[in-house]
């Protein structure tokens, strides 16, 4: 690699299997120092196993401490960040990947899969930010690896299907909508202390893309796809904004797909109608509307039928 990320140190949830290990791994080619937070969950949130945790943290070597516990609890958040800076010293780079699934029909659901899904993949995330900012600010002011301090990164893994919407995925798509959001003001209130935050979409061949039962042709279709793409190139664009050269990289929501990298627009204002003379009134909001914003609507379709292309791979 050209650059380097010597000195700094990391903590990847979910970060043992899948594009978890693809990013653990790459962050620690670069040089980082990495903490694996990983219990080995189902990808429905049941079980635990701690052995790819530890197998990991093996294979990397003395660079790399294994965290098992499950870390959608405030005091589990905590104990991973402490065990950063107790083994390295410090925590400059987060990376929350970590996430579940319960899928449902919102008029199927169960409000307890609702709840599992959103405390993963929601406020897991939030309590790891919570916990790993103060220390971010504190080696800043203390400038850490220079003046100013220049490490600090926060990425988030988010999903299409919290941006167009998928079948079934009420809990996980409001999830990771909300994660974007959570990036957003994150990356505001860390921008005194040059800490860095975005949002990347992956599309990869992982767990998620083994569980897919198609229930037509296009799912089938996008199920085919996504098992040609590797993890590895999530974990390039993660090493990227990890790296010196996105110092000026914040706020953003990037996609990767194989060798193809998106930016993501923001929701932002295309179109309006406003009055001068008085209030709006139903009456007059439906011509207004229909003839001034219905050519702007977005189309109702699912993330699957979005990204109906080939991948290059």
């Amino acid at each position: 690699m050209s650059f380097s990320l010597d000195g700094r140190v990391a903590l990847v949830t979910g970060g043992a299997q899948g594009i978890g290990a693809a990013i653990s791994e790459a962050l620690a080619k670069a040089g980082a120092k990495v903490v694996i937070a990983d219990n080995g969950t189902g990808i429905d949130g049941n079980g635990a196993d701690p052995r790819p945790a530890r197998a990991l943290a093996e294979k990397l070597g003395a660079t790399a401490r294994p965290f098992i516990e499950s870390i959608a609890s405030p005091s589990a958040a905590q104990a991973a960040v402490d065990l950063a800076v107790k083994e390295f010293g410090g925590l400059d780079i987060l990376i929350n990947n970590a996430a579940i699934l319960r899928d449902a029909l919102v008029f199927k659901g169960e409000p307890g899969d609702w709840d599992a899904v959103i405390r993963t993949n929601l406020s897991a995330p939030y309590y790891l930010i919570r916990a790993a900012t103060p220390v971010m600010r504190d080696q800043a002011k203390a400038g850490r690896g220079g003046n100013p301090y220049l490490w600090g990164r926060i990425v988030n893994l988010v999903s299409t299907a919290g941006l167009y919407g998928n079948y079934g995925q009420a809990s996980y798509g409001a999830a990771k909508a909300g994660l974007f959001g959570l990036t957003r003001i994150a990356a505001l209130e860390m921008a005194r202390s040059n800490v860095t935050c975005n949002a990347v979409a992956p599309f990869a061949h992982t767990r998620v893309t083994d569980i897919i039962k198609p229930a037509n042709e296009e799912q089938a279709k996008y199920k085919e796809r996504a098992m040609k793409v590797a993890a590895h190139h999530v974990a390039t664009l993660v090493a990227y904004l990890c790296s010196p050269a996105a110092q000026k990289v914040s706020g953003q929501l990037l996609g990767v797909r194989g060798r193809e990298i998106f930016l993501f627009s923001q929701p932002r204002p295309t179109a309006r109608v406003v009055r001068t003379d008085r209030d709006w009134t139903p009456d007059d909001l439906a011509p207004a509307i229909d003839r001034e914003l219905a050519k702007h609507f977005t189309e109702l379709a699912t993330d699957l039928e979005a990204f109906n292309t080939d991948p290059v791979v």
